[in-house]
């Protein structure tokens, strides 16, 4: 459980639990002198009994306060107070004078030879101890509200004279909730922090042979690959303290604040060393100084020139290490990736089947699974996948099963979800019998295609469903993960992609905009082959970066052009014959078997989606039972 360390500050629950004493304390005080007060106070009486009393001369002394009258008799006397039925033998009282007695009462008192005392008029002790209380409970209420204000609009405990203290939050190494037992693969990963691990835990072997440990470790990959997850279950292996910052929490809208954060960040871990600290992100503020469009001097650039020097400066923290995880390491400065700083690159890459195996058990260990549910063949259908895709997969069956009212989850679960996570959610959308007549056929162009060209993926399902952006989908999936992709591969690929519209014009005689994402994914690949990849004779085996995604707009201002206009219109002529040359393809298999074409798409017109086994099964009986590329076709 990770566990923020933030400065003292004043907690809501507190503030109110000083006001409650403070009333209570009052409270008391009023009631104990209420009680006191009649214990020992004198007898009230009417104003008529003191008047005889005094007619009497009997009454000794008075003190008068405002109209309050309090005095003693000389000696004791039987009265009876108003309201009370019984008698009391009285030797002081009091009583209230009447508002137009006036000044004729002190007459009376002279000539009695009664000794008169007046006091100033004052409330009650009550009303005395609030006035004098009152003003401090506002003005610490008062206070205690706009320190919690200045707190909210400022984003932290302290205020204005907080904005260079660190945000860096602190792993509790004590209560561990994610290890290295919940990460599945990576074993490489995993094995190279565990020797930073093991160095913090113990230098004394690796310093008795003179090995020095990185100083800082870079995770490097994808999204959705597990590089947060990694830091996390190093926080929970390393047993010291583990300091974890996002690289857009340096950032603040007043100058310098990034810098004297990061001053700050590294002030603690090495208080606290031997320590790591994990930077999220850091392509926030890693980025290549200099070649932005507002110069070279910005607060971001402050911000990396500190952790540059707090990384290796001229102090040496042997006992501090830093790791960060960011999925744009194109970006980042090369003096962050220099040895020194961040010494170890470690690539996080997207797993393999039998790591997307590991990673579905461990997301559906607490998920009720029904028997006939195989997870190695469901990771052997989902290549590409991150493990936050694999994640959000088995989380997705499992909310197909809750809305079926089923009480385990099964395969059609799982491959439901996966076809909502490869393809998009279905759309619930009214579509005319000549658009769904199209979208047959274009799917189906795609579908034979794939299916008659040696050395393609297999097809795993073909959907005319609106999905996503999508009115139809043709899915295939290879049989392994792909690392490198032959040339040939790439030319039948572009076939595949430009199908759809050649079945459109072979059926339908026209073209529509439905093959408008086929189109740019084609020219986006021949783009590729040509001018990075070298598979051009006449282009040659050079890499002209062109088709490349510049990082930031800065860079791309900035580099300049790797050809000539030539070369530039050499390229275009060379794109261009490639996807006329595949699309030549794709319209003579079409033609070649229109039969099959038209079969699939009657299928599918009636049926919406269809699977392997039965576009396998229209395409033997199309044959007349003679499938010549099933044979050589791999099983998916």
């Amino acid at each position: 459980m990770a566990i923020q360390q933030k400065p003292p500050q004043p907690s809501k629950s507190s503030s109110w639990g000083v006001v409650l004493f403070l009333l209570l304390a009052v409270l008391v005080i009023y009631l104990w002198g209420q009680v006191n007060k009649g214990e020992t106070g004198p007898t009230t009486i009417s104003y008529s009994q003191f008047m005889q009393q005094l007619q009497a001369g009997n009454i000794n002394s008075v003190t008068i306060k405002a109209l309050q009258v309090t005095g003693d008799l000389k000696k004791e006397t039987s009265l009876q107070p108003p309201g009370e039925t019984a008698a009391k033998q009285v030797t002081t009282f009091q009583t209230t004078l009447p508002s137009f007695q006036g000044g004729g009462i002190m007459n009376d008192l002279q000539a009695r030879g009664v000794q008169v005392n007046v006091k100033p008029s004052q409330g009650s002790p009550f009303t005395t101890i609030l006035i004098g209380f009152l003003p401090w409970i506002l003005l610490i209420g008062f206070w205690v509200y706009m320190f919690r204000r200045a707190q909210q609009i400022q984003g932290g405990a302290g205020g204005l004279f907080a904005f260079g203290a660190s945000k860096a939050r602190l792993y509790d190494v004590k209560k561990p909730q994610v290890t290295y037992r919940d990460v599945a693969g990576m074993e490489n990963v995993k094995r190279d922090l565990t020797e930073t691990i093991e160095f913090l835990k113990d230098p004394s072997k690796f310093k008795a042979i003179g090995a020095k440990v990185p100083k800082g470790v870079l995770l490097v990959g994808p999204p959705g690959t597990g590089k947060t997850l990694l830091a996390r279950a190093t926080a929970g292996e390393a047993g010291v303290p583990f300091y974890s910052i996002s690289g857009s929490e340096f950032i603040e809208m007043f100058v310098g604040v990034g810098a004297s954060r990061v001053r700050d960040m590294f002030k603690k871990a090495r208080e606290s060393q031997p320590s790591i600290i994990f930077i999220d992100e850091i392509d926030a503020v890693g980025r290549t100084r200099g070649a932005g469009l507002g110069g070279g001097h910005d607060e971001r650039e402050q911000t990396l020139n500190q952790l540059l020097s707090e990384m290796d400066g001229f102090e040496a923290h042997e006992e501090v290490i830093v790791m960060a995880a960011t999925n744009r390491p194109d970006v980042l400065d090369p003096a962050l990736l220099r040895p020194g700083r961040f010494d170890r690159q470690i690539v996080v890459d997207r797993p393999g089947w039998k790591e997307r195996k590991a990673i579905l058990e461990i997301h559906t260990r607490t998920k009720p699974l029904a028997a006939g549910v195989d997870l190695e063949r469901l990771a052997k259908g989902t290549p590409g996948l991150t493990g936050a895709d694999l994640e959000n997969m088995a989380n997705e069956a499992a909310l197909v099963t809750v809305r079926k009212g089923k009480s385990t989850v099964d395969m059609s679960d799982f491959e439901e979800a996966r076809d909502k996570v490869l393809m998009g959610a279905v759309r619930e959308d009214t579509v005319g019998e000549q658009e769904k007549r199209i979208t047959a056929y274009h799917e189906s162009g795609h579908a034979l295609t794939a299916w008659e060209l040696p050395d393609m993926d297999p097809i795993h399902k073909v959907s005319i469903i609106p999905r996503g952006l999508a009115m139809g989908v043709t899915q295939t999936l290879p049989e392994e993960d792909r690392h490198f992709y032959p040339m040939g591969y790439l030319l039948h690929r572009l076939a595949v992609m430009l199908a759809g519209r050649a079945a459109e014009k072979l059926v339908f005689g026209d073209i529509s905009t439905g093959a408008s994402n086929d189109l740019k994914e084609a020219t986006s690949l021949a783009e590729k082959m040509v001018a990075q990849w070298g598979m051009s004779e006449k282009i040659g085996p050079v890499n002209l970066g062109r088709g490349e995604e510049h990082p930031f707009l800065g860079r791309e201002l900035a580099a300049p052009k790797r050809y000539s206009e030539e070369m530039a219109w050499l390229m275009d002529k060379e794109i261009q014959s490639l996807i006329n040359g595949a699309a030549e393809t794709a319209e003579n298999i079409l033609k070649a078997n229109r039969p099959i074409l038209d079969k699939l798409a009657e299928h599918l017109i009636k049926e919406e989606v269809l699977d392997r086994d039965q576009i396998e099964k229209i395409i033997e009986e199309a044959k007349g039972g003679e499938t010549e590329g099933a044979a050589a076709r791999p099983e998916a």
